[in-house]
């Protein structure tokens, strides 16, 4: 997410759906595991989470994704949709199994992405984990836009994006153990030309004290 949500309800309100396909990579968690999924949007992977038996907290600061997200959970049952900005988590200390942040983190500027780190430090339990996704360098995008700071670059849509380093993911992550980090590459094909697209996934987890 970029700090200016109207960027977002704009977004969301003229294209309710813009981001397509479910996440891949999230393992198992323990059974009924309580999730809090940051940056969930429309709701794309809300109902992954659910069908696989897990309370899930989706959450975005913007008030348009969340009507689009409150709009596709179940009437009844352990799905809540939240409008609130993941840089101040309205949670109690340790009271989430699991976080996760796809793509979320990376749109926002290095005080944002300090922010949210410090906040799912605070509201993962000993033990719990967290499940990370954000734009690799070495992705085709990286470069394009308005330079903003170190390896962030503002488009033309509004939305801001941050390119992660290798090195810089378990650094923002400090306080956590990362158990494992790769980088998914892939072909992305438009208009017979191929361009390059590189994510890091990584997945970590809180020492139990």
């Amino acid at each position: 997410m970029t700090d200016d949500r109207a960027v977002w309800d704009e977004a969301y309100q003229r294209r309710r759906n813009i981001y397509g396909g479910v996440a891949q990579g999230i393992p198992p968690m323990i059974p009924g595991a309580r999730v809090l999924e940051l940056g969930c949007g429309n709701g794309k992977n809300t109902g992954m989470l659910l069908r696989e038996g897990y309370e899930v907290v989706a959450l975005d600061f913007s008030r348009a994704a969340i009507v689009a997200a409150r709009a596709g959970l179940p009437d009844r049952g352990p799905g809540h949709a939240v409008l609130a900005d993941a840089r101040f988590l309205p949670f109690r200390p340790q009271s989430c199994d699991a976080v996760t942040a796809r793509h979320i983190i990376g749109h926002m500027t290095r005080a944002g992405r300090v922010a949210i780190a410090e906040e799912i430090f605070r509201v993962l339990r000993g033990g719990g984990t967290l499940y990370f996704t954000a734009f690799s360098r070495e992705d085709f995008r990286y470069g394009q836009g308005t330079y903003l700071e170190e390896d962030t670059f503002l488009r033309g849509d509004g939305i801001s994006t941050h390119y992660f380093s290798d090195d810089e993911v378990p650094g923002l992550f400090s306080s956590l153990t990362c158990q494992s980090q790769t980088t998914r590459t892939w072909d992305l094909r438009v208009r017979g030309k191929t361009y390059g697209r590189a994510e890091i996934h990584a997945v970590f987890c809180r020492p139990v004290p």
